[in-house]
C-alpha cells in the first residue's frame, strides 16, 4: 500500500510535518510494511516558511529588517541553497499583526523591508523566490519594497520622494541605475488568494483599507495616489497591471511585483504543492490523506486540502482528510475531491487541551489508526 500524507498545520498545535509524522505512525500500527510519505504543507500564508523549511530540509535566516511602522523587527526566511530559493512571508517585515491597533496608520506604514529581506537572501545566492503576501499592514503599492530594492522614485524637482503612501502622489519619474543588476536574474513566485485589481471599489484601498486604518475619508485620497503611481508606472515600464487579478493584494505590493519584478501570482497552495512536488509523489498511490485545524465551507472554497484532493484524484488516489475540529458545512468538501473527513478529538476537552502538542498528536496518531483499521477490514 502506498500513502501519501500532506496535511497543513493545526495552528498553535501541531507543525505540518508533526501532523504528518503522527497520522504516519498510526498508519504503520495496521500496515507496517505501507509505504507512507510524508510531504509539508502550507498555502503560502502563516506557516510556510516553517513547512516548506522543515519538509524541504533547507535553512532559517533571521535578519533585522524594518517593520511596517519602520522600527527594527526580527524577521526570518527560508533558504534553500542547493536551489537557491528563499522562501519568504512578506508578514514577516509588513504584517498587520506587528502593528497594535492604535498604532496604525497607513499613511505611514511601508513594505520597505520586504525589500530588504530580498536582499539579504539576493546577497546568500537566491535566484528563485516564494513569497507569501497575507496579512499586510500597508497600502503603499510596494512603494517601500521596491525603494529598497533600489528603484528611485522622483518628484517634479528631482529630489527622491519617501517610501510611504503619503509619497505616491509626489511621483513623477521612476529610475532604476542603482537597482542591483542580480535582481534580473531572479525569478518570483508570489501566493496570491485574491482577485483584487489595484484601485477603484473593489481594489486594495476600499476592500482591505479599513483594516489597516483607512478612514472613509481618506479612502479616496488614497486610491487616486495609488492610481497615480500607477499610471507613471505605466509610463515607465511600458506596462499596466492594474487591473490585472490580484495587484491589489497586500495593499498593492502584488501590483509592484508584477511591474517591476515580472513575478507571477499564482494561489498559494498551487505554488506550494509543485514546490514540494507532491504530484510526483502521488502517483501510483492508492490513499492521500489531508486536513488541517479546522474542516469548514471555506476549506472547499480551495484551501490547501482540496488542493492536494485534486491533485490525489488525478491519479485515482482516495482522499482522507482529519482535522482538529469540523463544522456541518464542511459536507461541502466532500463535493471537492475529500472521500470522506475524520474530527479527531477522542473525547470532551476543552479547547486548551485539545491543542496541547502531545494531545493533538496522540488524537492524530489514533485516528488514523482506526481509519486504516476500517479500510483494511474492507479488503
Amino acid at each position: 500500500m502506498k500513502v501519501v500524507v500532506a496535511i497543513d498545520s493545526l495552528k498553535g498545535s501541531l507543525s505540518s510535518l508533526e501532523a504528518g509524522s503522527a497520522i504516519r505512525a498510526g498508519i504503520f500500527r495496521v500496515y507496517p510494511d505501507a509505504n507512507v510519505i510524508v510531504k509539508p504543507l502550507a498555502d503560502g500564508g502563516e506557516g510556510t516558511t516553517e513547512a516548506l523549511v522543515q519538509g524541504l530540509g533547507g535553512d532559517v535566516i533571521p535578519v533585522s529588517v524594518h517593520g511596517p511602522m519602520r522600527g527594527t523587527v526580527e524577521a526570518i526566511y527560508g533558504f534553500l541553497p542547493e536551489k537557491k530559493l528563499a522562501i519568504l512571508e512578506m508578514a514577516m517585515a509588513a504584517g498587520i499583526t506587528l502593528v497594535q491597533n492604535d498604532e496604525k496608520n497607513p499613511w505611514d506604514a511601508t513594505t520597505y523591508g520586504v525589500g530588504e529581506m530580498i536582499l539579504d537572501a539576493i546577497g546568500r545566492g537566491c535566484r528563485d523566490f516564494i513569497i507569501g503576501i497575507g496579512g499586510s499592514a500597508t497600502n503603499d503599492a510596494g512603494l517601500g519594497m521596491l525603494t529598497a530594492l533600489g528603484f528611485e522614485f522622483k518628484d517634479a524637482s528631482g529630489k527622491s520622494v519617501g517610501i510611504t503612501p503619503k509619497s505616491l502622489r509626489k511621483i513623477v519619474t521612476v529610475h532604476t541605475e542603482n537597482v542591483p543588476p542580480d535582481l534580473k536574474d531572479c525569478k518570483f513566485n508570489v501566493a496570491c488568494d485574491v482577485n483584487n485589481p489595484l484601485f477603484g471599489e473593489n481594489g486594495a484601498t476600499y476592500i482591505y483599507g479599513s483594516q489597516k486604518g483607512v478612514t472613509p475619508e481618506d479612502r479616496a485620497v488614497l486610491d487616486n495616489d495609488i492610481r497615480h503611481f500607477a499610471s507613471v508606472t505605466a509610463a515607465a515600464t511600458g506596462r499596466d497591471f492594474s487591473a490585472f487579478p490580484g495587484a491589489g493584494a497586500a495593499g498593492g505590493l502584488g501590483f509592484a511585483f508584477l511591474s517591476y519584478l515580472q513575478a507571477t501570482l499564482s494561489p498559494g497552495i498551487d505554488l506550494i504543492l509543485d514546490a514540494v512536488e507532491l504530484e510526483k509523489d502521488l502517483a501510483g498511490a492508492d490513499f492521500a490523506v489531508t486536513g488541517e485545524g479546522r474542516l469548514d465551507h471555506q476549506t472547499a472554497m480551495g484551501k490547501a486540502p482540496i488542493g492536494v484532493a485534486k491533485l490525489a484524484k488525478n491519479h485515482g488516489a482516495k482522499v482522507i482528510a482529519l482535522a482538529g475540529s469540523v463544522t456541518e458545512d464542511a459536507r461541502a468538501c466532500n463535493e471537492n475531491g475529500l472521500d470522506a473527513y475524520f474530527p479527531i478529538l477522542q473525547g470532551v476537552s476543552t479547547l486548551e487541551e485539545a491543542m496541547d502538542k502531545d494531545t493533538a498528536a496522540r488524537n492524530m496518531e489514533n485516528t488514523a489508526e482506526q481509519v486504516f483499521r476500517l479500510i483494511h477490514a474492507m479488503e
